[in-house]
């Protein structure tokens, strides 16, 4: 009788293990599921999301592009540089008055920041990308490299 017990009893275990095993698996084949649906989203947003978005800098070239375009040219300098030197149909919002004039800004537009040699710019740049302007870069060099580049200027000393 003794025996009939251990053979029952290693008869359960073997079912026992069978059921793991098919747990197991079925549990796999979920993760792998879930694993292709997580790839197949991710590879949709990639393709799919806005191609309107600005690189982070862009050169004095692509961001005359911009400006022949009508993209909005943010210039992020003191009210005295700007007076001396400045992109014609620019904004001046210095950039320690930027964070709370966030509204005056387009988010529907590209957004180029710009300021002496491209430093503050950048900054400014990621104010607003912080708040949401996905359209914002700035550009490298700054005024000066614009200049350097020939495009135009106003100001009392351009």
């Amino acid at each position: 009788m003794s025996r009939k017990r251990k053979t029952s009893s290693t008869a359960s275990s073997g079912h026992t293990s069978n059921r793991q095993r098919k747990a197991r698996k079925q549990n796999l084949t979920w993760l792998w599921i879930g694993l292709g649906i997580v790839l197949l989203i991710a590879a949709i947003y990639l393709v799919a999301r806005p191609k309107s978005a600005l690189p982070t800098e862009i050169s004095p070239a692509q961001a005359y592009q911009k400006y022949q375009q009508g993209a909005y040219f943010l210039d992020v300098r003191s009210q005295a540089e700007w007076d001396q030197m400045h992109i014609a149909r620019s904004t001046l919002i210095p950039l320690d008055e930027l964070q709370s004039r966030l509204s005056e800004v387009p988010k529907s537009q590209d957004v180029v920041v710009v300021c002496l040699s491209g430093v503050r710019s950048k900054e400014g740049m990621t104010i607003l990308q912080q708040a949401g302007f996905s359209r914002a870069a700035c550009m490298t060099g700054g005024l000066n490299a614009w200049k350097a580049a020939g495009y135009p200027l106003e100001g009392s000393n351009p």
